[in-house]
C-alpha cells in the first residue's frame, strides 16, 4: 500500500471541520468581564482561581477577546452563541490568603477563530494579547466588524461599556473575558493529510512501517546500555528493542512505569546521537514526561506547542548559545562514564563469581574422592589454562589446521592432568578440581558474606548514573553539535517560539535548517495536535518518534506524527480509556472501496482501531507488568480482572500487604436526578472535609458522569477556600479527565442507584472506564455508592473491597537450606514467611511485621547470578532491608544463622 493512497483515504475519513460554535460555559474575571451580571452560572474571580487550581493539569481556563454574543441561525435553527474571535489558555495568579486574583498569565498559544486563519485579520487578533502591539490594533476597531463578518457572523455591532445589549443583533464584545471550557474545537485534519499524501519521502518513515511492516529482522544493536535511570529487566528490553525495530510497542497497566521507560528510551537514543520527538495525547502527559527528563541530565527539551514550559525553555536559551564544549572535555567525561560503567561491571563480576562458588559448594562436598585420583596433576594445576586447552580440544571446526590444533591441545591437557583418558573424563575431573578449590577459597573467607560488595555495587550504580548523565549533558553541549549553523538555527528557533500564533511559528520553523537545529536540540515534546499545527511537514525529520497514550489516539491524528520520523515507539494500554470516534462503518467501507483498500479494513477501521492497536501488528510488544504506584490492595482487583494476574506489585511489603486500602461508603438513594445523586455528592464532600481536617494532602474526587462531577466541583468551590485547595492539593473531575493522573487518596462518587437505567449502569461498569477509575489512588480509595447490592463488574469490585486483604503467606517451595532455616526460626516469636512475592521476585524468607520486617536471602537465585543481582537491585529500589544467610557462612548450621537473623531483626 503506497503512503499516498493511505493518506488520501485517511483524509477522506477525517471528520469535516465545522465552524466553532463554542459556548462560554462560565465566564468572567472581575472588571475584565463586561457582562457578568447578565449571564447564568456567574462566578467571581476568586472562584475561577479556585477552579483553575482544582483542574491544574487540564488547563481549562481560557481568555477570549472579540467575543461574538447573541442569537443567530446555526444549521437552520436560531441558537444562542458566545464565540471568541481570538483566545488563549491562561492561568490565574492569585493571593490564596486573600482570595484575590492578581494576574492573568498566558499558559499556551493564541488561537484565532478557524475561519480567520490565514486572513488579514489573524495577525491583528493575535496582537490583542501582545503588550507591545495591542495599542496599535485597539486604537481603531473598525476592522473588528469586518473580521466578525469574515468569520461568518454578519451584521454585528461593537459592544463598548456602558452600552446595553441589543437583543435583535449580534454583539462583538471589545473586552477580554476569562472563561472555562473543557472542549476545544479539534484541529482540522483532512487538508493536512492530503498535503502529506503528495509529499515525497513519506514511504521511508515510521508511517509506512506501521501499515506495511517488513518481514526482515532488524539488525541488533549490541552497544552497552547507558542510562542514568534505573531500569527493570522489562524496561531494559524495551530500550534495546527501540534501538533498531521500525516500530516498538510498549504496553503497560496503570503504574507499571511506561513514562519512566519512554524517558529512558529517549535518553538512550540521544546518547547514540539521534533526535527524538515525543508526542502525547494530552498536555498533562507531555508535562509528566518533561518532568521526568528535567530531573535527569541531558539537553533541554524543546516545548514547541501549547505549553507553559515553553517560556522556561526560552529563558534557558535566551542568553544565546555558546560555541560549545571542547572535544577534549567531551571525551574526558565520556571516558569517566565508561570507567564508571566498567567498574560496575567489575563489581557485578565479583559478586557473580562468589555466587557461582556458593552454588558449586554443595556439589564439591558431594564429589566422590576418586574423581581426581586418575588425574592428580589437576590438584595443583593452573585450572584456567587447563580449561582453555579443554575448549580447544573439544573444538569441532573442520579443516586440517583446527584438527591439528585440537590434537596438540589434548596432548598438553593430558600432561597437565597427569594421566591419559578421554576428554570427557578429564572435563569431569577438571570440574571437580575447580569445585574443590573454590570450596576451599570460600571456607577460608568465612563463607559467603556479600554485604560489602552490595554496598560497593550500590555506590558504583549511583556514580555510574551520575557520570552517564553528565556525559550525555556535556556531549549535547559539545562544539561539534553547536557549530555556527546550529547556533544560528537555535536563534531562529527562539525567535519562532516567541511568536504567539501557531501559523506564524510554523512558517518560521519551515525556514530553519532542520539538520543543524536537531543537531543542537535533539529532544522535542508536544501533543499530537501541537505536532501537526506547529512543526514543519518534513518526512523523517526525526530519527525516533515516541507516541504516548496511543490507545487514546486515532489513526488520522497519529499519521502526521509518524510521518515525521524514521522509527516509532508506541505506548499505551488497551485496557484503559480509548479514543471516541464518530465515523460510521458504512462511510469507512465506502471510502476504502473508493481507494481500492477494502482488503485493509482490519487496519483502517478507524472507528475501532487506535494507533496502539495498529502498532501491535507492526512490531514487537514489550509488556511492563511490574506495578510501582499503589499498595497491593489497590491494584489487586485490576491485576486479576483485567490483566489476568500478569501484573505484580513491587510495592508489596509486610507494612502494607494486609492494609485495607479500599473503604466503601453506602448511602441511600432510589435513582439519580438530572445525572446527579445528591447524597453521594454530599457524602463525598463531607469525607473530603474529614481528610482535609486530618492534614491529608494529594486528594481527588472523581465520578464517571459529567453532571455528577460538576456537582462535586461546585460543592468543593463552595466549601473550601483557595488556600485549602492549594495546600491540600485537591483535584476533581470525570474519570476521563483523570486518566493519566494519580493522587494519594481518591474518592469515587459512583453515580449509580438501584432505580437508574440499565444504560447508566452499563456506562459506569464499562471495563476500560472502570479499570481507570479504580487505579488512580496510591494509598487509599473511598467509594461512595447508592447502588445497593449490584451484580456484574461493580458487584465484583464491591465484594472485593469488603474483603480485607490477606498476607501472601508462603509461596512456592524453597530450597532445602532455606526450609531448614525457616524450621530453626519456628520457635522465635516472630512471623516467618517463605518465598515471599515482591513484584516478579520472591524473597527467600521474610522475618517480622510492618516496617520492622527484614528480607532474608539464603540461597543463590535459581536462575543464576545475573537474576540474583537484578533481584537485589529491585528490592533495594523498593525500600527493602535485606540480610543474607548463606549456608557457607554458618557451616550449614541453620541454628547459628537463625540467632544472627533474630539479632539483626531486634537491632532494626
Amino acid at each position: 500500500m503506497s503512503a499516498s493512497r493511505l493518506l488520501h483515504a485517511l483524509a477522506d475519513l477525517a471528520p469535516t471541520s465545522q465552524p466553532s460554535q463554542q459556548r462560554l460555559l462560565r465566564d468572567h474575571l472581575g472588571e475584565q468581564c463586561v457582562w457578568s451580571k447578565d449571564l447564568d452560572n456567574v462566578r467571581g474571580a476568586a472562584e475561577l482561581a479556585k477552579y483553575d487550581e482544582l483542574h491544574r493539569d487540564e488547563r481549562l481556563l481560557r481568555q477570549g477577546w472579540g467575543v461574538v454574543v447573541g442569537r443567530t441561525e446555526v444549521d437552520g435553527k436560531q441558537r444562542r452563541i458566545r464565540v471568541p474571535l481570538v483566545n488563549r489558555p491562561v492561568r490565574l495568579r492569585a493571593d490564596a490568603a486573600r482570595s484575590e486574583v492578581q494576574e492573568v498569565i498566558a499558559a499556551g498559544d493564541v488561537e484565532v477563530h478557524e475561519a480567520l486563519a490565514g486572513t488579514e485579520f489573524a495577525a491583528q487578533l493575535e496582537a490583542v494579547f501582545d503588550p507591545e502591539r495591542s495599542s496599535a490594533v485597539l486604537e481603531d476597531l473598525t476592522w473588528l466588524q469586518r473580521a466578525a463578518e469574515a468569520a461568518g457572523f454578519a451584521d454585528t455591532t461593537l459592544w463598548h461599556l456602558p452600552a446595553q445589549r441589543d437583543p435583535d443583533r449580534l454583539l462583538v464584545v471589545v473586552k477580554a473575558v476569562v472563561y472555562i471550557t473543557a472542549d476545544q474545537a479539534p484541529t482540522p485534519l483532512a487538508s493536512g493529510l492530503r498535503g502529506w499524501a503528495v509529499r515525497p519521502g513519506v514511504d521511508g518513515t515510521a508511517l509506512t512501517a506501521m501499515y506495511d511492516p517488513s518481514d526482515d529482522l532488524p539488525a541488533t544493536d549490541d552497544r552497552p546500555l547507558w542510562s542514568p535511570l534505573p531500569l527493570s529487566r522489562e524496561q531494559t528490553a524495551a530500550v534495546i528493542e527501540a534501538r533498531t525495530a521500525p516500530v516498538t510497542v510498549v504496553a503497560g497497566a496503570p503504574g507499571c512505569g511506561k513514562s519512566h521507560t519512554l524517558a529512558a528510551i529517549a535518553l538512550d537514543a540521544m546518547a547514540n546521537g539521534q533526535s527524538v520527538l515525543i508526542a502525547t495525547q494530552s498536555v498533562h502527559a507531555a508535562d509528566v514526561l518533561a518532568d521526568l527528563l528535567d530531573r535527569h541530565p541531558g539537553p533541554p527539551p524543546v516545548h514547541f506547542g501549547d505549553s507553559e514550559r515553553r517560556d522556561r525553555f526560552l529563558t534557558r536559551i535566551s542568553g544565546g548559545t555558546a560555541k560549545g564544549r571542547k572535544a577534549r572535555e567531551v571525551e574526558r567525561q565520556r571516558q569517566a562514564a565508561t570507567e564508571a560503567t566498567e567498574y560496575v561491571q567489575r563489581v557485578e563480576a565479583e559478586v557473580a563469581e562468589w555466587l557461582n562458588i556458593e552454588s558449586r559448594r554443595s556439589r564439591a562436598e558431594d564429589l566422590p574422592s576418586f574423581l581426581l585420583d586418575d588425574y592428580p596433576g589437576l590438584r595443583e594445576a593452573d585450572l584456567d589454562r587447563a580449561e582453555r586447552l579443554l575448549a580447544i580440544a573439544n573444538s569441532a571446526d573442520d579443516g586440517w589446521w583446527p584438527r591439528l590444533r585440537a590434537g596438540v591441545a589434548r596432548r598438553r591437557l593430558r600432561r597437565i592432568a597427569g594421566g591419559d583418558g578421554a576428554t570427557a573424563s578429564i572435563a569431569r575431573a577438571l570440574r571437580a578440581a575447580r569445585d574443590q578449590r573454590d570450596a576451599a577459597r570460600l571456607a577460608s573467607a568465612g563463607g559467603l558474606r556479600l554485604a560489602p560488595l552490595w554496598r560497593s555495587l550500590e555506590t558504583a550504580d549511583a556514580e555510574a548514573a551520575q557520570a552517564i548523565g553528565q556525559a550525555l549533558t556535556i556531549e549535547t553541549e559539545s562544539a561539534q553539535r553547536h557549530d555556527a549553523a546550529s547556533r544560528r538555527a537555535v536563534a531562529e528557533l527562539a525567535a519562532a517560539l516567541r511568536r504567539g500564533g501557531r501559523p506564524q511559528r510554523r512558517t518560521l520553523l519551515e525556514q530553519v535548517n532542520a539538520k543543524a537545529l536537531l543537531q543542537a536540540m535533539p529532544l522535542w515534546i508536544g501533543t499530537v495536535a501541537d505536532v501537526e499545527d506547529v512543526l514543519p511537514a518534513r518526512p523523517g525529520m526525526f530519527d525516533l518518534v515516541i507516541l504516548d497514550e496511543a490507545s487514546h489516539i486515532n489513526q488520522m491524528r497519529a499519521a502526521p506524527v509518524l510521518a515525521r520520523a524514521r522509527r516509532a515507539v508506541v505506548a499505551g494500554d488497551p485496557r484503559q480509556l480509548r479514543f471516541v470516534s464518530f465515523t460510521g462503518a458504512a462511510k469507512t467501507e465506502d471510502v476504502l472501496a473508493n481507494h481500492d483498500l477494502s482488503d485493509r479494513l482490519g487496519q483502517l477501521d478507524i472507528g475501532k482501531v487506535s494507533a496502539y492497536d495498529l502498532a501491535c501488528g507492526a512490531g514487537p510488544v514489550v509488556e511492563l507488568t511490574e506495578h510501582h504506584r499503589s499498595v497491593p490492595h489497590l491494584i489487586g482487583f485490576s491485576a486479576a480482572k483485567f490483566y489476568h494476574g500478569r501484573v505484580k506489585p513491587i510495592t508489596t511489603h509486610p507494612r502494607n500487604h494486609e492494609a485495607d486500602a479500599i473503604t466503601v461508603h453506602r448511602v441511600n438513594a432510589k435513582s439519580s436526578k438530572d445525572g446527579v445523586i445528591p447524597v453521594e455528592v454530599e457524602r463525598s464532600i463531607d469525607l473530603l472535609a474529614e481528610l482535609v481536617d486530618s492534614g491529608a494532602t494529594g486528594l481527588a474526587v472523581i465520578s464517571p458522569f459529567r453532571a455528577q462531577a460538576e456537582a462535586i466541583e461546585a460543592a468543593i468551590l463552595k466549601r473550601f477556600d483557595l488556600e485549602t485547595i492549594r495546600r491540600h492539593r485537591l483535584r476533581t473531575g470525570t474519570v476521563h479527565a483523570f486518566q493519566g493522573s494519580e493522587a494519594a487518596t481518591v474518592i469515587i462518587a459512583l453515580g449509580v442507584a438501584e432505580g437508574d437505567t440499565a444504560g447508566r449502569r452499563r456506562f459506569a461498569a464499562g471495563a476500560n472506564l472502570f479499570n481507570v477509575m479504580v487505579t488512580r489512588a496510591r494509598e487509599h480509595l473511598h467509594v461512595v455508592t447508592a447502588i445497593g447490592e449490584p451484580d456484574g463488574l461493580i458487584g465484583e469490585f464491591l465484594r472485593y473491597a469488603d474483603q480485607p486483604p490477606r498476607s501472601p503467606g508462603n509461596g512456592e517451595s524453597v530450597g532445602e537450606w532455606t526450609a531448614k532455616l525457616a524450621d530453626a526460626l519456628e520457635g522465635a516469636e516472630v512471623p516467618v514467611r517463605q518465598a515471599y512475592p515482591v513484584g516478579h521476585w520472591t524473597v527467600d524468607l521474610v522475618l517480622g511485621e510492618a516496617e520492622q520486617a527484614i528480607g532474608v536471602v539464603a540461597e543463590v537465585h535459581p536462575e543464576g547470578p545475573e537474576a540474583h543481582i537484578a533481584r537485589h537491585r529491585a528490592l533495594h529500589r523498593a525500600g527493602w532491608r535485606i540480610e543474607e544467610a548463606f549456608p557457607s557462612a554458618y557451616d550449614d548450621d541453620p541454628s547459628r544463622a537463625a540467632i544472627d537473623l533474630l539479632a539483626d531483626l531486634a537491632a532494626h
